[in-house]
């Protein structure tokens, strides 16, 4: 009784948020205050239990590929679908799905969470499966050093039941994943199957980890190979090009074409690649256990299909977001810290695009913004950067400065600044770097001149 009166309130005051504009976590933080066991209430008996999705970057695109192939396989798939990786807003999302008694219609769910709140999640459930994906600086006023981040993850890690995926690239990563499998030796318990996904030797300095990023030297190809020490990855991606890439899986390679955009989304391809895998397994989250070894006959037999289901996947909503505006293509591309700032950089073509960066500051995008200076613009110097916005956006302009890349206009207000690019910019492709406030706000505001996807 307590859950479904706990149902029928979440609703009326989501319904209430929506008629007053849009999106909001209230609905789930209401719930939570008035009833702690909802979560795990909802969540609990979904046939192939829950998929957990952590680390620094990615989560989102990822979220949505794991969603998009699992949903290819016939599977009834419940997740976060705005990126809100916070309880709140988890349960925000699911009380547009569930019934008046608090259950989701559903096989699985899939659940993209932040580092931090995960503690709070994984309080009320045990994930099925987890996928950590990377460790990088970001948002330092947060979380303090990258240490901090890593033993969040590592908690994730042990609280899973079934399968733990790791980035065999990302050294603080991959030693949970290590930490993980030696406990189940050590305590002859049945832990969760760890699988890896990886690079291969050729691409590896094309992703540095934080370590590399921030001057620890890039070891040779020869260093790298698996027989100087690196586990095999379950998912390699071996090869990767122009809306294009090279898998291997089990031995065999599989080329696809893709939609998505960057090439931080193609690695992180390879992850739901493997996580997908994980999570069709033969056995269920509420039976016998799974199988979740690399050669188990399920995952054997959806290969192909997860490939090709790959192929259709679209990018996540502002990571590579492709929109259309007064005729030209927009691209509306997320970036949060140095590592992925530079991969941005690296995955779009600057010559003949207009471009615009908006840099706030708010508690999503992390306070400290010094992290600008560790990202190289010099790409940028040939075509300069149109418009800077946002709240730091004269902090921005001098990190420009410094790199010798030429400003057109800088303008803190996020709406008279689009307005200005527009006018400025006629006839031409158009691209936006933003932090994760200033892509919201500017999607709002793109939502009156174009379509844009709506993500409520």
């Amino acid at each position: 009784m307590r859950h479904l009166f706990s149902a029928v309130i979440g609703k009326t005051v989501r319904q209430l948020a929506r008629l007053r504009g849009g999106g909001s976590a209230l609905p789930g933080l209401v719930v939570e205050k008035i009833d702690p066991g909802f979560l795990a209430h909802m969540l609990d008996g979904l046939p192939r239990g829950v998929v957990v999705v952590s680390g620094t970057n990615g989560k989102t695109t990822t979220t949505k590929m794991i969603v998009e192939l699992l949903e290819s396989q016939g599977l009834r798939v419940f997740t976060n679908r705005t990126g809100s990786n916070f309880t709140r807003g988890i349960i925000a999302a699911a009380l547009g799905e569930c019934s008046f008694r608090g259950r989701l219609d559903a096989d699985v769910a899939v659940l993209e969470l932040d580092e931090a709140h995960a503690m709070h999640f994984i309080a009320r459930v045990q994930p099925d499966v987890t996928l950590l994906l990377n460790v990088l600086r970001d948002q330092l006023d947060r979380f303090g050093e990258i240490d901090t981040t890593a033993k969040l993850l590592q908690r994730i890690a042990d609280a899973t039941t079934r399968g733990l995926v790791v980035n065999r690239e990302d050294p603080l990563i991959a030693a949970i994943g290590e930490s993980v499998r030696e406990r189940a030796v050590r305590d002859a318990s049945a832990g969760p199957a760890v699988v890896r996904f990886g690079l291969s030797n050729e691409l590896r300095a094309m992703f540095p980890s934080d370590g590399e990023f921030h001057g620890a030297a890039v070891d040779s190809a020869a260093d790298r190979a698996d027989s100087a020490g690196r586990q095999s990855a379950d998912v390699t991606l071996v090869e990767l090009g122009d809306h294009r890439a090279v898998f291997e899986i089990e031995g065999t390679r599989h080329e696809t074409t893709l939609q998505l955009e960057g090439l931080y989304n193609t690695f992180n391809a390879a992850a739901a690649l493997a996580t997908a895998r994980v999570a069709l397994a033969d056995g269920s989250a509420n039976g016998s256990a799974a199988d979740t070894s690399p050669g188990s006959r399920r995952a054997e037999a959806t290969t192909e299909q997860l490939i090709a289901a790959l192929a259709e996947v679209r990018p996540a909503f502002g990571r590579g977001e492709r929109l259309e505006l007064d005729g030209q293509p927009l691209e509306l591309v997320l970036v949060k810290n140095p590592a992925g700032f530079r991969l941005g950089l690296a995955s779009f073509d600057p010559k003949g695009v207009a471009a615009m960066i908006a840099i706030n500051d708010q508690y999503a995008d992390g306070r400290d913004m010094s992290w600008l200076w560790d990202v190289d613009f010099a790409s940028l110097a040939t075509e300069g950067v149109d418009t800077v916005s946002g709240v730091r956006a004269w902090d921005m302009a001098l990190r420009l400065e410094h790199d010798d890349v030429a400003v057109g206009a800088v303008e803190e207000d996020l709406s008279r600044a689009l307005a200005g690019f527009r006018e400025r910019t006629p006839g031409r492709p158009r691209r936006i770097f933003c932090t994760y406030t200033a892509m919201l706000a500017l999607r709002k505001e793109l939502s009156g001149l174009t379509d844009v996807e709506d993500v409520w």
